[in-house]
């Protein structure tokens, strides 16, 4: 099942529960609106797994930059609405990536790029981001790169 079958999957789910799934049909809304305005950003190119997640990123994006000033203005019955969603979200997204296993990703491609040193930054951090494809941060990515590349 794509990303996109379950979202729809669970706006249905939502809508039949009715109260009880009021918030994650209000959340599930604005992914699959944020998925349509992606797609006519592209061109009416209907977006895959990975776009879809890239979608899901940037609204946990929105909501953890949002979540502190909620915090410091003691409005506290917000902070604990856009904390549900928040995990809400988060179910929508692949398992992140151990580090071990972003080191280990970033050992493989250093070895088949032939990387020497600093310079072979650009090659290992592209061929890493796309084996994790959304599963690391790429900064996190960025810190094994450099971490290997200074070991040699």
């Amino acid at each position: 099942m794509t990303l996109r079958e379950r979202l729809e999957a669970d706006m249905k789910e939502a809508l039949k529960a009715r109260e009880a799934g009021r918030l994650r049909l209000s959340v599930v809304r604005l992914v699959r609106a944020g998925v349509r305005n992606a797609e006519i950003e592209r061109g009416k190119v209907e977006l895959d797994d990975a776009g879809v997640a890239a979608v899901v990123r940037r609204e946990i994006k929105q909501r953890e930059e949002v979540l502190p000033d909620y915090e410091r203005a003691g409005r506290m019955d917000d902070v604990e609405r856009i904390r549900a969603e928040l995990a809400i979200l988060r179910e929508y997204l692949p398992a992140a990536a151990s580090e071990e296993e972003i080191r280990r990703v970033v050992d493989e491609v250093a070895v088949e790029v032939g990387a020497t040193g600093p310079r072979d930054m650009g090659a290992v951090m592209k061929g890493a981001l796309a084996r994790l494809a959304g599963r690391a941060e790429g900064a996190e990515v960025r810190r094994a790169v450099e971490a290997r590349l200074r070991s040699g």
